[in-house]
């Protein structure tokens, strides 16, 4: 588990001032020792039913975005306009659940290898990652 110091240096070098809200934030994002995925909106109900705290939805979308931007967070855009955050950061795939609109890993063993059988000029493809949307039969 994080401490409060390296909170105050992922705040830091994410160029946002280590404010008290903005290490509650921290401690509901990297305070765990599974995958967080989440929306904006989920994040500040969370944060509002399970530590009763007021944070502003300013603060928490400006934090979750400069913490994507240094790389500490991934976004996956599930469609246009809804797209979830993800404290995992390395390359891997996911499931949607369209029904509960859950956001599930898929392990590295789960998935063969793909081939990508063509390119685009001036292009190398630096990364694959699949998003997979289910739903119930």
């Amino acid at each position: 588990m994080l401490k409060n110091n390296e909170f105050i240096d992922k705040l830091r070098s994410s160029g946002l001032r280590p404010t008290k809200q903005r290490l509650k934030l921290c401690k509901v994002l990297f305070n765990r020792s599974t995958t967080f995925h989440f929306t904006i909106n989920d994040l500040k109900k969370q944060i509002s039913e399970k530590l009763n705290e007021k944070i502003s939805l300013a603060t928490i979308y400006n934090t979750v975005h400069a913490f994507k931007k240094k790389g500490y967070l991934k976004e996956i855009s599930i469609n246009s306009d809804k797209s979830y955050f993800d404290t995992n950061t390395k390359i891997h795939h996911h499931f949607f659940d369209n029904s509960t609109k859950e956001l599930i890993d898929i392990n590295d063993n789960q998935v063969e290898k793909i081939k990508i059988n063509t390119s685009l000029p001036g292009k190398k493809i630096t990364s694959v990652e699949v998003l997979v949307k289910v739903e119930n039969k």
